[in-house]
């Protein structure tokens, strides 16, 4: 860190040369795959704030469809990958419950866009997710998490009953699969461009 003496071109070079970082969030429902596709691409160990489901809460979050689950996140996950010496990304998974909602605010200022993930067992519990964003004009895709027991449909089928508009990136995506989770970030990112060559607002403002 160069000090206030310290030569101003080599302070300005030092700057410089910091990479660029782009801020990507992973939202969702309660036991979509958050946590499960920022591991899948983080090339560090994840940030994870997970807490194992509790008697009490039992009667907050519902396990409709995902009765094998025993943890939560209560804060977030945090993943990085670096694309190159200039340019790193940074994952932040939400928190899916309702009460931890009033996180979201803090979490989506600054960032590129959101995935949206979604499961089809649960399909309506993705409908606030795309709600927030759709209010506060951020890009946002829809990654359907493809899982073992549940059950497929076309693509326009899903469209229409998530209510999406054609412009809104649609796809079908595996969250343990590296390859697949890293397809949906890069359509989330190609999306967020072209909206920032047509003029668009990207970033929410505060």
């Amino acid at each position: 860190m160069p000090y206030a003496d310290s030569d101003p071109a080599a302070a300005l070079a030092a700057t410089s040369a910091a990479p660029f970082a782009i801020k990507i969030l992973i939202a969702g429902g309660f036991g979509v795959g958050k946590t499960t596709l920022v591991g899948s691409v983080s090339e560090v160990r994840p940030l994870r704030t997970e807490e194992d489901l509790s008697e009490p809460g039992s009667g907050v979050d519902a396990l409709d469809g995902v009765e094998r689950k025993t943890t939560t996140t209560v804060a977030m996950d945090f993943g990085r990958i670096t694309i190159n010496d200039d340019l790193v990304v940074y994952l932040f998974g939400t928190p899916g419950q309702k009460r931890f909602w009033f996180m979201w605010d803090e979490l989506a200022y600054g960032a590129l866009g959101a995935v949206v993930m979604a499961d089809t067992r649960r399909l309506a519990d993705c409908f606030p997710s795309i709600d927030y964003f759709e209010r506060a004009g951020m890009p946002f895709v829809v990654a359907v998490n493809c899982f073992d027991d549940a059950r497929r449909y076309p693509l326009p089928t899903m469209r229409a009953a998530l209510n999406l508009t054609d412009d809104i990136p649609l796809l079908l995506c595996d969250a343990r699969q590296r390859s697949s989770s890293r397809d949906v970030l890069v359509a989330l990112v190609e999306h967020a461009l072209a909206r920032l060559s047509a003029g668009q607002q990207v970033t929410p403002a505060r």
